[in-house]
Parts: C-alpha cells; sequence; structure tokens
C-alpha cells in the first residue's frame, strides 16, 4: 500500500479533482448539479472558504479554493460536502453500506505562487473544452467561467485553443 501525505497549509489556496465512482456521469443529470452546489453553499456556511473558480463536468469536477487564516482543514469540507451529495442519489450500495457515488479520495495540490494559481484557474476553464464538450469556455453553464469573465479575469473569447500555459498538464 502506498504511502499517501496530504499537505496542509492554514489559509493557504488549493486545487482540487473529485471524481464519481468509475468515473459515472452523475452531474449529466442538472438536479445532481444543483443538488452539489446547495453542498457547496451548506458547508461553506458552517465552514467558510472562497471559490475562485470550480468546474463541473458529468463524472469529475475541479476547483480552486482558498480557505480561511488558520484553517487547513479540506478534508472536513470535501467529507460534508460528498455526503450531502450522496444522500440526495439514488445509486448502488457497496459492500460497506456506502453509496457508490465517488471515487475515496480525491486530489489536491498546495498552490504556491501567482503563476500557479493561474495556470490551475486556466486548467479549470479550459477543462469542458479539452474533454470535447463544447468548442468555448463560455458555452459551459457548469463553470465559474462567466464569473471570472464579469471580474476581469478572462475576455469572453478567451479558450477557443488551448493555452499555452496548460499545455500538457494533466490533473484528471
Amino acid at each position: 500500500m502506498s504511502e499517501y501525505h496530504r499537505t496542509f497549509s492554514p489559509g493557504g489556496c488549493f486545487f482540487f479533482t473529485v471524481v464519481t465512482h468509475q468515473r459515472q456521469a452523475h452531474f449529466a443529470n442538472e438536479d445532481n448539479v444543483k443538488r452539489l452546489r446547495e453542498a457547496f453553499v451548506r458547508v461553506k456556511a458552517k465552514h467558510p472558504f472562497i471559490i475562485d473558480a470550480i468546474v463541473v463536468l458529468p463524472d469529475h469536477l475541479h476547483t480552486l479554493w482558498q480557505l480561511p487564516d488558520g484553517d487547513s482543514n479540506y478534508s472536513l469540507r470535501w467529507r460534508l460536502i460528498k455526503h450531502y451529495v450522496s444522500t440526495g442519489l439514488q445509486t448502488d450500495i457497496n459492500h460497506r453500506d456506502e453509496k457508490q457515488v465517488w471515487q475515496r479520495r480525491f486530489w489536491e495540490h498546495t498552490i504556491t505562487d501567482e503563476r500557479d494559481w493561474r495556470n490551475h484557474m486556466d486548467y479549470i476553464h479550459f477543462n469542458p473544452v479539452k474533454h470535447g464538450y463544447v468548442n468555448s469556455p463560455a458555452d459551459w453553464t457548469s463553470s465559474s467561467f462567466s464569473r471570472a469573465v464579469d471580474i476581469g479575469w478572462y475576455d469572453n473569447d478567451w479558450g477557443a485553443c488551448e493555452p499555452e500555459n496548460i499545455l500538457g498538464m494533466d490533473v484528471e
């Protein structure tokens, strides 16, 4: 068994990839996406954090979070989000009596600087294009891209082709 150690940085900024069990397309269903949004709202109310970027695809999601000063417990937040979503979905139960909605773990990366933040931000927003769902990030509704355009981080026509800073980047 491999030894996996998570990085905990109080008040840190983190990139996450969270995948559904066996890449099932749970989030192709808009009701399930709505439930995921509700989970984020509920968890943020009790355990605050800022979502700089997010994209929800049918079988996985990517997000970029900023935790409050002195707080590094993103694992608690993910456990609560996953639990809330799982309770609302009809799916198979495994031998541990758990709903088979999510892969057991998630992938996290601690953002190290502004360049790293920008690369992961671009990766998130370009992801629906990368997977062939749309031709432009602006066409994918389950994303923070339109909010990022409103803030001035992107032009609305950004992402028609893969940005050079994320060529070859793969954090699926």
